[in-house]
C-alpha cells in the first residue's frame, strides 16, 4: 500500500469511526452571499471610555448581546446589519450583468469593529449627534450656560455624539422580519454628556426594488440636540480594490458650507458655482482630487462638506446619484433632511484589512450622510441655517428618513 492510499484509508475509516461513535462531521458554516459567517458575529460586549488612560475598554458589567442580522428580498438583493452600532456590514446588488457584488465597506468579524481594534464608523447608525459641533459645546435655546461635551474629534470638537457615540453602543433589536430590521437605543440624560433621556428607534427595510428605506424617530423629555444618519461606505464599482475617483457623482445642491483646517462649517454659506463643489452636472468624483485646491487639502486630500440640498424637506426627489461605470451600479438617495455629508475616506492608508483581506485605501468609498448641517446647535439662528434646527423637545419628536435606491444602467443612459 502505498502512502497515498494509506493517507485515503486512513481518512476515510476515521470519518466511518466517527459515524459509528453517534458523531458526524463538522457542518460548513452557511455564509451570507457577501461570504460573512454569521458565527463570527455572536458575541456579548459594551464599550466604556477610559478618561483617566485616554482609551477604549471593555465594559463587562454592561455586555449585552450582539448578532448579525441578515434582510432579502425577492430578487435575491442582500443586506446585512449588526446591532453594534447598528450597522450596515454588507449590501449585495446586482451588477449590469447580474451577478451580486457587495458595495459596502465593512469587515468579516465582528471584533474589527471594536474601537480598541479599529476605530472606524464604517456602516453605523449615527448618535446623538452627527458630525461635529465647535469645540464640543452648545447652549440650549434661551440658556447661555453652555453645555460641554467630549472633544474627540482631535481634541477639537466633538464629532459623532462623542467617545461612546452610538456607533459604539450595542442596540437593542425591536423587530426582526424577513425584509425588514428594527432597532432600539434608550439613551439616559448624560450619555456622553447630553442633555436629557431619549429613546430612539432606527428600521431598515428592504424592498423589493432593491432599495434600502431608514426611518429614524426618537423622543426626549427634555430640550436636546439630535441629529442621526447612516455612515456606509459606498463602493459601487463593486471591488474593493478600486476607488470610487472614476464613479460618478450629482448632488442637487446650489450652496455648501464652507469649512476650516479642523473640519468645522465656518457658518458661511457659498454658492458652489465655479468651485469643486459644484456637483450639479454629473461628474467623476476624483475630477478635482489633484487640483491643489485649499478646501480639498485641508480635507485630507477629498471631500468632508455638508452640501445645502434643493430638495430639503422633500423626500420624494433624489438629492444625490451616484453611477460607477465599471458595474453599471447606480444609487439614488433620498432624504426630508436639509443637508447631505460627502466623505470620500481620506484617512483610509491601507493599513485596515476589510473583507476578504482587502486594504481600504484612501478614497476606497464614499458616505452619503443625510443631515442636518454640522454644527447647527451653535449656528441654527444664522442666515442660511434656517432649515438645521437640531432641537427636539417632548412636544416636538424626531423624525429623519433616508432611502438609498440601488438599480444598474448601461453607459448611454
Amino acid at each position: 500500500m502505498t502512502n497515498m492510499k494509506k493517507l485515503m484509508w486512513g481518512g476515510a475509516a476515521a470519518v466511518a469511526l466517527l459515524c459509528a461513535c453517534g458523531q458526524q462531521p463538522a457542518a460548513e458554516p452557511e455564509l451570507t452571499k457577501s461570504g460573512i459567517n454569521p458565527a463570527d458575529y455572536d458575541t456579548t460586549i459594551a464599550v466604556s471610555y477610559d478618561y483617566e488612560n485616554h482609551q477604549f475598554v471593555p465594559d463587562s458589567a454592561n455586555a449585552k448581546p450582539v448578532k448579525l442580522y441578515t434582510l432579502t428580498n425577492k430578487n435575491g438583493m442582500e443586506v446585512c446589519i449588526t446591532n453594534f452600532g447598528g450597522r450596515i456590514v454588507s449590501i449585495m446588488v446586482p451588477n449590469k450583468d447580474s451577478v451580486l457584488v457587495d458595495v459596502a465597506c465593512g469587515f468579516d468579524k465582528v471584533e474589527n469593529y471594536f474601537p480598541w481594534n479599529f476605530e472606524t464608523d464604517f456602516g453605523c447608525s449615527v448618535g446623538r449627534y452627527a458630525n461635529r459641533i465647535d469645540g464640543g459645546k452648545f447652549c440650549l435655546p434661551g440658556e447661555t450656560e453652555p453645555v460641554q461635551l467630549d472633544k474627540n474629534n482631535n481634541g477639537f470638537h466633538s464629532l459623532h455624539g462623542g467617545y461612546t457615540g452610538w456607533q459604539y453602543q450595542v442596540y437593542d433589536v425591536a423587530d426582526v422580519q424577513e425584509q425588514s430590521l428594527t432597532l432600539k437605543m434608550v439613551s439616559p440624560a448624560g450619555d456622553n454628556k447630553f442633555p436629557g433621556n431619549v429613546e430612539a428607534t432606527v428600521k431598515f427595510e428592504l424592498t423589493d426594488d432593491n432599495a434600502i428605506v431608514i426611518n429614524y424617530d426618537a423622543t426626549t423629555d427634555a430640550v436636546t440636540p439630535f441629529n442621526m444618519t447612516n455612515h456606509t461606505y459606498f463602493n459601487l464599482s463593486g471591488d474593493f480594490n478600486n476607488t470610487i475617483d472614476e464613479s460618478v457623482l450629482m448632488v442637487d445642491a446650489e450652496y455648501y458650507t464652507p469649512a476650516d483646517e479642523t473640519y468645522m462649517p465656518t457658518g458661511a454659506v457659498k454658492a458652489v458655482e465655479g468651485t469643486v463643489f459644484d456637483f450639479r452636472t454629473p461628474k467623476a468624483i476624483g475630477t478635482n482630487f489633484a487640483d491643489g485646491d485649499p478646501e480639498i487639502e485641508a480635507a485630507g486630500g477629498g471631500y468632508d462638506h455638508n452640501w445645502c440640498l434643493n430638495t430639503a424637506g422633500n423626500q420624494d426627489e433624489a438629492c444625490a446619484i451616484m453611477y460607477d461605470p465599471r458595474s453599471g451600479i447606480r444609487l439614488d438617495v433620498y432624504t426630508n433632511e436639509p443637508g447631505i455629508q460627502c466623505y470620500t475616506a481620506n484617512f483610509q492608508d491601507g493599513t485596515r484589512p476589510g473583507k476578504g483581506g482587502i486594504m481600504y485605501q484612501k478614497h476606497c468609498a464614499i458616505c452619503l450622510e443625510s443631515q442636518k448641517y454640522p454644527d447647527s446647535p451653535n449656528k441654527y439662528s444664522m442666515k442660511g441655517w434656517e432649515l438645521s434646527d437640531p432641537f427636539i423637545t417632548p412636544e416636538k419628536p424626531y423624525h429623519s428618513y433616508c432611502k438609498y435606491a440601488f438599480s444598474t444602467m448601461n453607459d448611454e443612459q
